[in-house]
């Protein structure tokens, strides 16, 4: 089988389209014939400490595809099945998922939208629901919200009764997303929406925050927050990873900082949030009230172009790698 691997130095990656045996499923896995996968930028960044220097290691980390093979001690999970779940080494024909990871897709998503889901609406959950505590009616601030995960926290947010607040440098992309609920737009790249931001909420400020962006915009991030706010750090693509912090505005207004992220969680913390995440947001999905925005769709082998045109950020939402079911082994 094909399957993409990356080698890292301390400032550069290097990414392989290589030939491997197709793995077998061990106890608690599931073997899937790939149909699709998307990209996460995270993954791509050097900085992010995702990936060892001098270390080589197969890429990708959502997918979707049938299950070819069951490994022992997997139950509720059938070969042929259509599912969607995280798993490493997901550039690949055929990949291996937990079973805890697996979900059943709905009948009225592609491949392509079922592989853009698992990661970005997990970790939307995870800052919205479970630890954000997003109530109807507060108001989110979305920082980058035209990324996969910004779109994503959009949707959710608005499904859950929310108004949302969105920062962009394009004013198109900020237009296009009027049209998923987005109720103010902001167009900027930097910390200088304070004021734009509480004349929206009449002076009271956001109930919470969805950071995407990183260091350069944190200080206003917290400088917007209202009374028992909740800040969500979910990625620093500025490369700003140092911000002072305003220690009166913590005190006084009672905020709540938190991170979210799956690096330092075992497999098993990182399944637990499944079960949440499909009660909590997948009938909205599969109802298609929400929807994943997929800007656009590259075949496997155009990978580099891919990774081109999410680092020029061109894209809208999630890009997306296809399969055909045609491929060999």
């Amino acid at each position: 089988m094909k399957f993409y691997s990356m080698q890292t130095t301390a400032t550069e990656a290097t990414i392989e389209l290589l030939e491997a045996a197709i793995p077998e499923p061990g106890a608690q896995q599931v073997l899937l014939r790939m149909r699709a996968m998307s990209l996460n930028r995270g993954e791509f960044i050097v900085g992010h400490g995702l990936h060892k220097p001098g270390v080589a290691k197969a890429i990708g980390m959502e997918g979707a595809g049938e299950i070819v093979a069951i490994g022992a001690g997997v139950t509720g999970l059938t070969i042929g099945q259509r599912v969607m779940g995280r798993c490493g080494g997901a550039f690949a024909e055929y990949a291996l998922m937990d079973a805890a990871e697996a979900i059943a897709m709905p009948a009225n998503l592609t491949w392509e939208e079922a592989a853009s889901i698992p990661m970005t609406f997990i970790v939307v959950h995870d800052m919205l629901v479970v630890q954000g505590k997003l109530a109807p009616g507060e108001w989110v601030l979305v920082n980058g919200v035209a990324s996969g995960v910004g779109v994503a926290a959009l949707q959710v947010a608005k499904e859950m009764g929310a108004r949302v607040i969105g920062t962009s440098g394009s004013q198109e992309k900020l237009d296009r997303l009027k049209t998923l609920g987005l109720d103010v737009g902001l167009c900027t790249r930097t910390g200088d929406f304070y004021e734009a931001v509480m004349q929206a909420t009449g002076g009271k400020g956001v109930n919470l925050v969805v950071n995407t962006v990183g260091g350069s915009v944190f200080a206003e991030c917290v400088r917007v927050m209202a009374f028992e706010g909740r800040l969500a750090t979910v990625g620093y693509v500025d490369g700003v990873l140092e911000s002072k912090i305003d220690i009166q505005a913590l005190h006084v207004k009672r905020l709540t900082l938190f991170g979210v992220s799956n690096k330092m969680r075992s497999a098993g913390q990182r399944a637990a949030g499944v079960p949440g995440f499909v009660a909590d947001v997948l009938p909205a999905i599969a109802a298609g009230r929400i929807r994943p925005l997929i800007d656009r769709i590259y075949p496997f082998d155009q990978l580099a172009a891919a990774k081109e045109h999410m680092d020029a950020n061109r894209h809208l939402g999630k890009i997306a790698l296809s399969l055909p079911a045609t491929t060999a082994a």
